[in-house]
């Protein structure tokens, strides 16, 4: 099970122990002991979940968990503290937080719990058709292995296909979902499904008169 796992803890037995525990399970993990470090490498990339201590040399763990809900809601952030009172968790998970562990924890548990996470992540924006896959997150399509380059209303396209499998399509329908607009002139839309079919997507059937059809 592939997933990206950042965690930000001082205590190095701590998040040692994470990192080998969520690495024998097939995650990819990365350790920050400040708010700051933390901070910068979020901002280059972005993990599947964040795993947060609150007390911190430089700051607080909530403060970080808000920063990166702010500006990436998508990532999971669980937060790690010695703070274990009812009204700690409370407040955590008020304020953002999808989840909250006090110290000690299982790391069995933790490791569950984020296998859990990258699951409903994945089935969440990933749509497969035979050799097809199309991560609505990333924005990332494979065909056989092999990525493919599209652009935007390319990707929004094809998406729009994969989600409305062996339905036939009408242009207009086609128009006003990707484009905006009820009707008027289809080369465009004709242009992006043959730039689609060039690219190795034949499952892309023309429904004469009509408009087109996905076939899985």
């Amino acid at each position: 099970m592939k997933g990206k796992i950042f965690v930000l803890e001082d205590d190095q037995s701590i998040s040692g122990l994470i990192k080998v525990s969520l690495e024998l399970n097939g995650l990819t993990v990365r350790n920050f002991p400040t708010c700051r470090e933390f901070l910068d490498a979020v901002q280059d990339e972005r993990p599947d979940v964040a795993l947060l201590d609150i007390m911190l040399p430089d700051g607080s763990g909530l403060d970080v968990m808000k920063s990166v809900k702010s500006a990436h809601p998508e990532v999971w952030c669980i937060m790690l503290s010695a703070l274990g009172k009812e009204e700690d968790r409370v407040n955590g998970l008020n304020l953002g937080a999808d989840d909250y562990m006090p110290k000690p924890f299982s790391v069995l548990e933790l490791t569950a719990r984020i296998n859990g996470v990258i699951r409903r992540k994945a089935a969440k924006t990933k749509i497969s058709c035979g050799e097809l896959t199309l991560d609505e997150e990333t924005m990332e399509v494979q065909l056989s292995g092999s990525r493919l380059s599209l652009n935007r209303k390319e990707f929004e396209l094809l998406k729009f296909f994969m989600k409305n499998p062996g339905k036939v399509l009408t242009r207009d329908t086609l128009l006003t979902e990707i484009w905006g607009y009820e009707s008027g002139e289809t080369r465009t839309l004709d242009n992006h499904v043959a730039r689609l079919r060039k690219l190795g997507i034949t499952n892309l059937e023309t429904v004469f008169g009509v408009g087109y059809k996905f076939t899985p």
